[in-house]
């Protein structure tokens, strides 16, 4: 059985938010690092990429990887115009990216991205072999010998998608950014979370406060650990922190939470788990 790394480079929703008030948790929007043994697979590309790219980076060895994205608002990709490893020739990526629309293919959001007035060089800019890989959501995709990435659509403006990684007998799941209907967990979401050893779930709001915020494509904590239940989770991993929701409130959240599922996590930058 091959080991399972998890580690958080980047834990907020919607916008960075550094500060003393949530030094803890930290500031950087969503960006996670999965080894499935040696094999490296990148979750978003948040702010919280830049500082994974500079670590990487600092090693001094070639990178081959995959990054997938949940979705292309920029909370999710305002780290890769500033990911180093894209500059160094020996490197090869896939960036991969599910749900969009026919003229809103991954290297065309790149494009523009990283375009003038929004930013001063383009993509052309990458010496690393860099190569943009659309799907559909709900497709089953296979990055590479041993890793199985099963796929599901999730509710979100302008769509997402929500990620199953299975290798060497574990299984992570990543889904964010999800709003339950009527908080109710989607059936697919359930399926793709099946018997995870850890599933990262957006709990970006709490019950008192998503009644203001139906249609923002999010959910709550407790939503989240329904869902985990319905799955039979291992272990959830609450994600994409509200920038208001500073550290008194999220350890407020992470205290609620585990007394009513024990076991329960609460992301915080710089986090490592070991499966």
């Amino acid at each position: 059985m091959s080991t399972m790394t998890v580690r958080f480079w980047g834990v907020r929703g919607s916008i960075a938010c550094p500060g003393a008030a949530t030094a803890r948790y930290g500031g950087n929007t969503p960006c996670v690092e999965l080894r499935c043994g040696e094999r490296l697979l990148i979750f978003d590309g948040g702010t919280g990429l830049r500082a994974l790219g500079d670590a990487l980076a600092a090693v001094g060895r070639t990178i081959d990887a995959d990054i997938f994205l949940s979705h292309c608002h920029h909370d999710h990709v305002a780290g890769l115009p500033f990911f180093s490893p894209f500059h160094a020739p020996e490197n090869v990526f896939r960036l991969w990216a599910g749900n969009l629309l026919p003229t809103h293919r991954l290297e065309n959001v790149m494009r523009t991205l990283m375009s003038p007035p929004l930013f001063p060089v383009t993509i052309d800019t990458f010496k690393a072999n860099v190569s943009y890989r659309d799907f559909t959501a709900g497709e089953t995709l296979a990055p590479c010998t041993g890793v199985m990435v099963r796929t599901a659509p999730l509710n979100h403006p302008d769509g997402a998608t929500g990620y199953r990684v299975e290798c060497g007998g574990h299984v992570v799941a990543y889904l964010t950014d999800n709003e339950m209907s009527a908080g109710v967990p989607d059936p697919r979401l359930v399926e793709l979370a099946r018997g995870a050893d850890l599933a990262i779930y957006d709990c970006t709001f709490t019950d008192e406060e998503i009644g203001a915020k139906v249609g923002w494509g999010h959910s709550t904590w407790r939503q989240g650990l329904r869902l985990a239940d319905l799955a039979g989770v291992t272990t959830l991993c609450l994600f994409h922190h509200a920038p208001e929701h500073d550290d008194g409130m999220m350890d407020k959240i992470a205290t609620e939470a585990a007394a009513l599922r024990p076991g329960t996590l609460v992301a915080r930058e710089g986090a490592v788990i070991e499966l």
